[in-house]
This record gives structure tokens, C-alpha cells and sequence, in this order.
């Protein structure tokens, strides 16, 4: 829908130009963060009017909310010209309605306020055009941007270039570890750019997530997608989902652990409720088993002996609650062997090459080197026989 509502040209008839990705808007943020208007088919009730305030999209799904003083007729998809300071911006509608006060009780913003900033008007085509000049000097722009920071020898990173609507001031996104003192920087840019300059320091999952990217899911960053609030995500979520603490798996694409380490914790929660400690010990006449691993979801331990660490011995954890409440009296039980449970290996599927194709693995091995220095038998030269 956002490709049809992109600029257009004189020289196209009036044609959209669209956003020249073919086809993969979602990296232009066409699609980043949308909601489903799903009261737009239902109509209001007589008498009540139609909220005036709309939502409007920016590059890389920055969103801010506007007031519609004028009472304009604006839909989905439309480019309004917005009120920034100093000038205009220009943005597009991707809600109206009532679901936009929801939004804005959602994120905060008080809909009584005399603080929520105007819509001017639709954007005119001479707003557009400009809107599309400015947009195609932002990555040039970045990468001398960058060269700069290196030059000054400044610890940040340039990540993302925003030019407002009207061409007034460019915003530079930029993370850093550490303050930066940026004065030097500026002068340079406004010296080179010839722009007003305004820096914003972002996090690393908010850069992320304007960068947009493929996580190792093989699925569109949820920051970039859907995700709009960022909780605290520590190595405790690893331990109680049994995770391997590495970093390289447990990072994603912002080089912080993965925000989808807390979409099943509440999950593991419950399930180990129902569990003894990981640090409990059963008392045997053979000696003290401690626990070595639990498989949650099949409520099994798994315990050795202290004498004998490599071999371990499979509980149900009912059982495991019996054998600790008997500890509790004074009572010891004779061995393990006696409430180990036998796991049978489940039989390995062989997948039958049904297409006649050859072993994926073929290019693996390297190539033989053929042996070109076989010495070469001379041709035998018959000389012509006299007698014949």
C-alpha cells in the first residue's frame, strides 16, 4: 500500500516512483511497525465526530502523533506536510481514528494536550519533490559523515541520516559507549553539509532496529517489525531456559542478548514450579547423587554419584520427591539403580533420496590434482625401408 503513495515525477505522468527496492519495501520501512486499522469498515455513531488526531510515519518507522486542526479529509496513506521546528515536515498517515487515541494512551501521549503538534496540510507535488531530493543525499551524506568521526578520532558510530521534510536540518543517529563530545563535530558538518545540524544518541537495539536486518531465525528483526518497547534481557533468562552462556549464539544482530531470550521464560517459570532445586542432593547408602540435568518438559533429573561423575542415572522428579522427603526423615535409599528410569534411544529416520539427486556433501572433499608430469612416451618415427 505505502509503494503506491510513494513520490512522483513530472516525467512519469504523475506515476509513483515508488520506493526503487523492487519489491522488498520492508527495508524502507514501508511496512516496519504497522497497525491493523481494524475499525475502519465500522462507522461512527450519529453525532460523534471523527478523533482529530492522526499518526503519522517517518523514515524508518519513527512515528509521531498530530492534530488535525484543520479538519482535512486524510486516509491511510496519505502525505501531509506536519509542523516541525524550525519549517515542516512531511510524513505519511498510517492511522486514523479512534484506534490512534488508544496508540496514544499506549505510548503516553496525553490527547488533551495543547502540546501535540499540527497538521498543516497534504503535502503538495513541490513538497514531495523536495521530500525525495533530500531523501536520496542521506547515504552519500552518511559516509562522509562517518569519514569525519574517524578523522576527529571520535568514539561513535554515524548509524542513520533523517533529513526533514522541508530540507531545513538533518538529524544524525549515532551510538557510542561512552559521552562524546560532538562540538568539533558539528561545526565540521554544518562547514561541509551546509545544513542545520541536530546530533540524537540512540541505543544499540534502537539502531538496530532502524537498520533493519535478518535475525538467526531466518525471520525480519522483531525490533524492526512489530517490537516497539525494549525490556531488560540479562543471563538469567539462559540458565532457567538451560541455554549454553555464549555470547556469539546469545547476541543478535545489536551485539546485546536476544530480546526473544524473554518470550518463553514465563513458560520455563511455570514448568519449574513443579520442580525440585537444582541443587538437591539424594542420600544413598552408596553414597550422595547430585543433580547433573532436568529435562523440563519431560520431568526427568538426571544424578551421579560424587565418586562416579560420568555415569548418570535418569528420575522422574516424582520420584525424586519421594527419595528427598525420606532424606528429610533420616532415611536413605539403597542406589540409584533402583528408580532409574531405562531410556530407550528413539530410531534415527533415514530420508530417502527420492529426487535421484547426488549427497549434498559432495563438494566437500577437494578435488583430486590431476598429475600432469607423467612423463610422455616419445612417437616412434619409421624411417622409410630401403629394401622396400
Amino acid at each position: 500500500m505505502a509503494c503506491t503513495n510513494c513520490s512522483t515525477a513530472s516525467k512519469t505522468g504523475g506515476a509513483p516512483q515508488g520506493c526503487q527496492n523492487k519489491g522488498t519495501c520492508g527495508t524502507d520501512s514501508c511496512n516496519k511497525l504497522t497497525v491493523f486499522d481494524w475499525l475502519a469498515n465500522m462507522s461512527l455513531p450519529s453525532g460523534q465526530e471523527v478523533f482529530d488526531c492522526v499518526e503519522v510515519r517517518f523514515k524508518n518507522g519513527r512515528k509521531e502523533f498530530y492534530r488535525n486542526t484543520e479538519k482535512l479529509t486524510l486516509i491511510i496513506g496519505d502525505i501531509v506536510a506536519t509542523e516541525a521546528s524550525p519549517g515542516h515536515d512531511v510524513g505519511i498517515v498510517t492511522l486514523v481514528g479512534e484506534l490512534v487515541k488508544v496508540q496514544m494512551k499506549k505510548k503516553g501521549v496525553n490527547h488533551t494536550s495543547t502540546d501535540v503538534p499540527k497538521v498543516y496540510r497534504k503535502a503538495s507535488q513541490k513538497d514531495i519533490d523536495i521530500w525525495a531530493d533530500v531523501q536520496k543525499k542521506e547515504e552519500p551524506m552518511k559516509v562522509k559523515a562517518r569519514e569525519i568521526a574517524i578523522q576527529l578520532q571520535l568514539q561513535m558510530k554515524i548509524s542513520d541520516i533523517e533529513f526533514q521534510g522541508d530540507g531545513s536540518k538533518a538529524t544524525f543517529y549515532y551510538t557510542a559507549e561512552d559521552r562524546v563530545d560532538f562540538r568539533q563535530l558539528i561545526k565540521e558538518y554544518a562547514q561541509v553539509f551546509k545544513t542545520r545540524i541536530e546530533m540524537k544518541q540512540v541505543g544499540f537495539r534502537q539502531e538496530a532496529a532502524r537498520l533493519g536486518g535478518i535475525g538467526s531465525c531466518g525471520r525480519e528483526l522483531c525490533c524492526s517489525t512489530w517490537l516497539t518497547d525494549f525490556r531488560s534481557v540479562n543471563t538469567t533468562a539462559a540458565r532457567y531456559q538451560q541455554l549454553s552462556l555464549n555470547p556469539q549464539k546469545l547476541a543478535g544482530q545489536c551485539g546485546k542478548l536476544k530480546c526473544c531470550l524473554n518470550y518463553e521464560l514465563d513458560t520455563y517459570m511455570d514448568a519449574l514450579k513443579d520442580f525440585p532445586d537444582f541443587d538437591t542432593k539424594i542420600e544413598t547408602e552408596r553414597g550422595v547423587a547430585y543433580c547433573q540435568k532436568q529435562d523440563i518438559f519431560k520431568g526427568l533429573m538426571w544424578f551421579a554419584y560424587a565418586d562416579n561423575i560420568a555415569n548418570w542415572h535418569v528420575i522422574h522428579i516424582d520420584q525424586v520427591k519421594e527419595i528427598v522427603a525420606e532424606n528429610k526423615q533420616r532415611k536413605r535409599i539403597t542406589s540409584l539403580e533402583d528408580f532409574a528410569l531405562e531410556i530407550v534411544a528413539e530410531p534415527k529416520q533415514d530420508f530417502n533420496n527420492a529426487m535421484g539427486q547426488e549427497s549434498l556433501t559432495r563438494f566437500d572433499q577437494p578435488k583430486r590434482k590431476k598429475n600432469n608430469n607423467k612423463k610422455r612416451r616419445p612417437n616412434k618415427i619409421v624411417k622409410n625401408d630401403p629394401k622396400k
